[in-house]
């Protein structure tokens, strides 16, 4: 089930997972395992790529990175699968997100010669990245009608779903938004006019979906394989310029 009506679904290059995920949702369907399970999962995947980076085995590192990333997109299918949406998977999600890649980083960061300095500016770089990406992609969403669990502005804890408990809603809100709203801030202050823009072409959607975190972690698997992990934080940081060049093309072209 996709998050937006067909007339505006686009190829989405972080997205590659789907196709497993799918089957993965499909063969859940009519278990007890929830979205809240597979989120789970794919931390513990997350976790065992961090310990191979460590200990060096990069292979493997890739193979649990792309698992995750593929997890990432299951728990999502399965909650469409069982009519199950939730504000609390979502946040949980979100905040595993951003945990695992400061971790991801960090293990990178441990076992080569840098300066912290430069993993920050990495970790900050990856989560701009992933914040414009989800920015562009929830306001499309959001104006053609299409999945709205996730909100273009998260600035109020939402009204708990049907089988949520309210108390626990505003706990992971307030978690995510101490995480989350420095990035959000700075993407909504480079523009702020994104919101009022017609729906975003195919093609827009398709360039800047190399943002997703999808995308940046086979980027991130690829170069482990190929032996270029001591590359991988410098190239989180000068990946970031795109953040300019498409910021300019959808205030310049896509008014």
């Amino acid at each position: 089930m996709s998050k937006l009506p067909a007339q505006y679904q686009f190829i989405d290059l972080s997205d590659y997972g789907r196709f497993v995920a799918r089957r993965i949702a499909s063969s859940l369907q009519f278990t007890a395992v929830t979205p809240i399970h597979v989120t789970s999962w794919f931390i513990i995947s997350g976790l065992l790529a961090i310990i191979c980076i460590i200990y060096g085995f990069n292979l493997a590192a890739a193979f649990f990175l792309i698992l995750k990333s593929i997890l990432d997109a299951a728990d999502g299918e399965l909650s469409r699968i069982k009519n199950m949406p939730s504000y609390i998977g979502r946040y949980y999600d979100s905040i595993a997100d951003i945990i695992l890649n400061f971790l991801f980083l960090l293990a990178i960061w441990y076992t080569n010669e840098l300066s912290i300095v430069y993993m920050l500016l990495a970790f900050i770089g990856v989560q701009l990245q992933g914040t414009l990406y989800n920015y562009y992609y929830v306001i499309l969403r959001n104006s053609v009608h299409g999945d709205e669990t996730s909100r273009v502005f998260e600035d109020t804890a939402p009204e708990a779903m049907k089988g949520e408990n309210q108390a626990s809603v505003d706990m992971f809100y307030k978690v995510f938004n101490v995480l989350y709203i420095a990035f959000d801030k700075t993407i909504y202050l480079i523009d702020k006019k994104a919101i009022d823009s017609k729906p975003f072409p195919k093609w827009f959607m398709t360039a800047i979906s190399i943002y997703g975190l999808g995308f940046q972690l086979l980027i991130m698997s690829l170069m482990l394989v190929l032996g270029l992990s001591k590359f991988i934080i410098p190239f989180y940081i000068v990946y970031s310029i795109l953040i300019l060049v498409f910021v300019s093309i959808r205030r310049l072209v896509l008014k």
